[in-house]
């Protein structure tokens, strides 16, 4: 509560205390979705999301908890706002400082209620403080949802039908987030075109860009082209990306996938990470990545910036699209897959593989570049059907290069949505035919939600050759990580520096990290 207090005036207004990063709650998983009822903040003290068993509608919504505005106070709002979009362009100033520019709002804003006479109590003062930073710094009405840490993706359909989010926690959710015509919803749309640094217009109707803290965008404009209007899809960029022990929590995987991952990515083994759209592949990929050893450099190349490594020898390439009615100064994968070969990559990390650029991937794993890739498909036989037909048009035995395909699905358990590694395929051979023979060392059963490995690994006897390393001796060390990934999962250490951290130790020094969990 707000401690009331007289003022002689708006300047002596203290300044409204509001936090953008507020503590993340932990969310439990609850089985029975009637029970569900939780609340965390997204600005504090603001704005909360509120995720609730709706009885009248049958399912869990996600309410958007917000300062409720009198009808005076929505009028002074209204009118503020329009005296400080005709003083300022902010988007002109909107990559300063979050501190420099809530200075700037406050001060502006005590300016302009006095220059129009405007009387508020510190109450609305407060309230309509927080509206002003949501608009002007945040993206408006979808701002919350941007805000909230465990959203993965916001979906909006066109106007008059409510937005939905794609929760860490509880998967898909209706929220209480609805544009009401299309002249809002286009406005929004032109604001997040804006902030990607592109253009939108009904000439050029579909936007794909990333906003500035690395979230993708897809956006339309028209009618023409989707019937309920102007639509937005933003898949949310994670800055703190999720821990193989994290991944263990989720039962993503197992144990012993983690620690296969370990040594293939240890040994320089090239492997690509297949799946369906949002099934978990770069997830995975920047959760295997912890793996990477301390001192190795790292080129990765993405259409939009998904990748988060943690690490420091590490060189982030982004494409840029062509500009102008030319459409020049493209650098599209191909060209920068090309030119990372000659930055002395110990690991090249490709986003996603989707035309020409995949000649130069497979090319720089033939001559021994180690090479780490997402691609669409769901089977080893759809990938290689992918590579060998256009716009890849791979020669098939050049797919020999390749050692490992790791298969990410979506599935349903216990009436759940959740995503897992469903099976790791190691290529033994690929004839010119197009058919590959391979071992399947690990599989996810869905039946009864488990994971199963064999011993017998063609990886393994690989790395044994070219290492000069004994079967026995490379087991031994499969053994030793499964324990210390397990111990990590069991200690409840998934923070972000406090695995790789660990991850780093052992590869320096193995026998302290072995003695401090307890493993033989």
């Amino acid at each position: 509560m707000i401690k009331k207090e007289k003022y002689s005036n708006i300047m002596e207004f203290p300044k409204v205390e509001i936090d953008f990063a507020p503590k993340i709650k932990i969310l439990k998983k609850e089985k029975d979705k009637t029970k569900i009822n939780v609340r965390y903040a997204l600005v504090s003290p603001f704005c909360y999301a509120h995720i609730k068993w709706d009885s009248k509608l049958y399912e869990v919504v996600y309410k958007i908890e917000e300062p409720i505005l009198t009808e005076r106070e929505k009028l002074y709002k209204d009118q503020i706002v329009t005296a400080m979009r005709n003083l300022i362009n902010f988007e002109s100033v909107i990559d300063n400082k979050k501190n420099t520019l809530l200075d700037y709002i406050d001060k502006r804003f005590r300016i302009l209620t006095v220059e129009l006479g405007i009387k508020l109590s510190y109450e609305s003062f407060r309230k309509i403080f927080y509206y002003l930073t949501r608009d002007f710094i945040g993206f408006d009405d979808a701002d919350p949802l941007l805000r909230d840490y465990f959203v993965e993706d916001i979906e909006c359909n066109g106007s008059n039908s409510p937005v939905y989010v794609i929760h860490r926690a509880f998967r898909n959710l209706k929220t209480t987030l609805k544009y009401d015509n299309n002249e809002d919803l286009a406005s929004f749309v032109e604001k997040l075109a804006q902030r990607c640094g592109k253009y939108i217009s009904y000439s050029n109707p579909i936007l794909d860009g990333s906003l500035p803290d690395g979230s993708r965008v897809n956006a339309t404009y028209t009618k023409d082209i989707t019937s309920k209007g102007p639509t937005f899809t933003i898949r949310k960029f994670t800055k703190t990306p999720w821990t193989p022990s994290q991944l263990l929590e989720f039962k993503t995987l197992s144990p012993e996938m983690l620690a296969y991952l370990w040594l293939l990515i240890e040994h320089k083994m090239s492997l690509v990470i297949a799946g369906g759209t949002a099934s978990g592949k770069t997830t995975l990929l920047n959760a295997i990545a912890f793996f990477i050893s301390p001192e190795s450099r790292v080129v990765s190349i993405e259409d939009t910036r998904e990748l988060n490594l943690p690490r420091e020898n590490w060189l982030p390439s982004v494409v840029r699209n062509a500009t102008g009615i030319e459409k020049v100064g493209e650098v599209d994968l191909f060209d920068l897959l090309r030119s990372s070969f000659r930055q002395a990559p110990d690991y090249v990390i490709v986003g996603e593989v989707r035309g020409k650029e995949a000649y130069v991937l497979f090319q720089g794993m033939a001559s021994g570049h180690s090479s780490i890739s997402t691609i669409h498909a769901d089977s080893v036989d759809t990938l290689i059907k992918r590579l060998e037909t256009p716009p890849i048009n791979l020669s098939p035995t050049l797919l020999n290069v390749l050692d490992c395909v790791c298969i990410m699905t979506h599935a349903i358990v216990d009436k759940k949505e959740t995503r897992k590694l469903k099976e790791i395929v190691e290529i033994m051979n690929v004839t010119p035919e197009g058919i590959a023979l391979t071992n399947t060392p690990f599989v996810w059963n869905a039946a009864d939600d488990k994971f199963y490995f064999k011993k017998d690994s063609k990886i393994f006897e690989k790395i044994s050759k070219r290492y000069g390393k004994s079967l026995d001796e490379i087991n031994l060390e499969f053994k030793r990580r499964v324990q210390i990934i397990y111990k990590m999962f069991q200690k409840n250490i998934n923070g972000f520096e406090e695995v790789q951290e660990i991850i780093n130790k052992y590869y320096k020094r193995p026998a302290e990290v072995l003695k401090e969990f307890d493993i033989e």
